[in-house]
């Protein structure tokens, strides 16, 4: 847990190191990881000073509240072989400008970079209210229609209706109005809860300008990723407990990914009806984006008909429901129907993986990326994303050596594996960390070549003896 406390402060360096990547070639890799620029101009270290320093990881992450690049007055720009003693000599005026610090950037703007992952928190939400309000009027729309549909057609031949039969048909339209009432009400208390979500998410989001609520608020939202990661997981009762635990309901999706587990677990069943009717639910939003998940449910189902060797249905079935389908999947559908004239134990290899057990996971997975989208939710747990942020800005070639330390995160097999798509990290500036007190060296805390090459930090040289 102190890892991922670790890498997820990172975040902020990790974006911008993302969206400004420009893949490194050898050369600079070894420069940023190997090597440590001289300081001060004043300071000419001999060639053994070159040698590696061994940081702590805690003093190189950035605050999440502080600028990137750090308050590092000494910190100059590394020269391209990673030897500050090749560059050309700067002038005084030239140097006291460059060591000067860069401007602070405010805090809300510091903020929002953070803030950029922040969007499905309020979307979710916002998403399932605007999904109810819609089913609350078709509802009302459709029975308020067929009220009053129902009461021009007993206008019209009220004079072949006795008194009895105009009570029984004004009863069952009072019943059917009193029955809209009662769902009405239903949908519209779900809309205040839903809409009282809303409201908590941004008061949270607001509360973060707040200085002295701040660490609370980075509590908070390490226990909201926690239980985003588990409900992605399926670990639904524990992301449950935790949520109630933290009292943070209202700021968790419980109830949206257990809308999605009624689908998924279906689906592992091998019954495709509740996908089927989640579709015609979302159809006009899923038809918007193009999604071919209705057409891949429809074909699975043809599928398991041929499997039972019940081919006329098959065939029926084809023709009913994949049919329309036909001029935007041609290829899958002459591919399914081909199907027909083998049976599920083939050991033809075009056909064999139309029948593998395994096309029913990659139903759950397509599932899952159309529900995701629907809500504006990323793929990608927030907890990975968070992680490789913090990843991107530690990630350097010295974390794969041997002499990686153990505070580095990236010692573990776990974050490598998760850092191993991601760029290294861009240092454009070099820092100097005493390897006994775990501190930045700045002009306050001047750095000292001992005979041996070693940087050192003056009250360290106490330390050390």
């Amino acid at each position: 847990m102190r890892s991922y406390f670790l890498v997820i402060n990172c975040r902020q360096e990790g974006i911008r190191s993302l969206q400004s990547f420009k893949k490194p070639n050898r050369r600079e890799s070894t420069t940023h990881s190997r090597r440590w620029i001289p300081v001060s101009t004043a300071i000419r270290p001999s060639p053994a000073s070159s040698l590696p320093i061994s940081p702590s990881i805690h003093h190189l992450l950035p605050s999440p509240l502080s600028p990137l690049g750090g308050d590092m007055d000494m910190a100059i720009d590394s020269a391209p072989n990673g030897d500050a003693s090749s560059s050309p000599a700067v002038p005084p005026a030239t140097a006291a400008a460059a060591a000067a610090p860069p401007a602070p950037t405010t805090r809300l703007a510091q903020l929002a970079e953070s803030l950029k992952l922040e969007y499905q928190f309020v979307r979710v939400p916002l998403e399932h209210l605007k999904k109810t309000m819609r089913t609350n009027y078709r509802l009302a729309e459709k029975e308020v229609a067929a009220v009053l549909s129902s009461v021009a057609e007993a206008v019209d031949r009220s004079d072949a209706m006795s008194r009895d039969d105009a009570l029984t048909h004004l009863s069952s339209l009072v019943s059917r109005l009193q029955s809209l009432k009662r769902k009405l009400e239903e949908g519209s208390r779900v809309e205040n809860l839903q809409a009282q979500r809303c409201r908590a998410r941004l008061e949270h989001l607001d509360s973060v300008a707040d200085a002295d609520k701040f660490a609370e608020w980075k509590d908070v939202r390490l226990t909201r990723i926690l239980v985003d990661y588990m409900l992605r997981m399926s670990y639904y009762d524990t992301a449950k407990k935790l949520a109630e635990t933290s009292k943070i309901q209202e700021l968790v999706d419980i109830d949206v990914f257990l809308e999605a587990k009624k689908v998924i677990d279906s689906l592992r069943n091998k019954e495709v009806a509740p996908a089927l009717a989640w579709c015609a639910e979302n159809k006009s939003r899923l038809k918007k984006s193009k999604s071919k998940l209705e057409f891949q449910l429809r074909l699975q189902e043809f599928i398991e008909l041929v499997r039972a060797d019940e081919k006329l249905r098959a065939v029926s079935y084809a023709r009913k429901y994949l049919a329309p389908w036909a001029a935007a999947y041609t290829k899958e559908l002459q591919h399914a129907m081909a199907t027909l004239a083998f049976r599920h134990n083939t050991e033809c290899s075009t056909y064999k993986d139309a029948f593998e057990p395994s096309q029913w996971d990659c139903l759950v997975e397509q599932f899952k990326q159309e529900f995701c989208g629907l809500f504006g939710m990323t793929n990608e747990p927030l907890l990975n994303i968070y992680l490789q942020a913090g990843l991107t800005a530690l990630k350097t070639p010295l974390c794969y050596q041997e002499a990686c330390r153990k505070e580095d995160p990236l010692s573990q097999e776990g974050f490598r594996k998760l850092a191993e798509p991601l760029p290294f990290s861009k240092l454009h500036h070099s820092k100097l960390v005493c390897y006994i007190t775990k501190e930045s060296m700045d002009h306050e805390n001047p750095p000292l070549v001992l005979p041996n090459g070693l940087w050192k930090k003056w009250p360290a040289r106490t330390k050390a003896k």
